[in-house]
């Protein structure tokens, strides 16, 4: 009986040791192998993030329609205000311009009224997430 114990404590962790020694962890030479598409996806990953995250700013809607007149109205935007951010936005069944990305009210208010000047139907938003 003692031998049997003996064996148990000696051999046992003998045993279990041999086949997780040749256990290997991972190779260095291991790489993703297309990581073009890997930094890709990465990229679209933090645009997502981006958008994410800037839901609790306001944004000014300036305008709510069709496809067509939603990617002219964005680009006649850009030309005017070229530092503000402009995204277009669709929610059934209409393509929205949602313009800046402001921290606070007042600031958005702000700009608000600077935009008014050129776009006549205006909506101060925070979008919901």
């Amino acid at each position: 009986m003692r031998i049997l114990t003996l064996c148990h404590w000696v051999l046992l962790p003998i045993l279990v040791a041999l086949p997780t020694s040749s256990v290997l962890g991972q190779n260095v030479k291991n790489s993703p192998k297309n990581e073009s598409k890997f930094e890709q996806l990465l990229a679209e990953k933090r645009k997502l993030n981006n958008v994410i995250t800037s839901n609790d700013r306001y944004k000014i809607q300036i305008f709510s329609g069709e496809n067509e007149k939603a990617k002219k109205t964005i680009l006649q935007f850009k030309q005017e205000f070229n530092d503000i951010e402009a995204t277009i936005v669709f929610n059934t069944p209409n393509y929205r311009v949602w313009v800046g990305n402001f921290k606070t009210r007042m600031e958005a208010e702000r700009y608000f009224t600077e935009i008014k000047k050129k776009y006549k139907n205006l909506l101060l938003i925070k979008p919901t997430k």
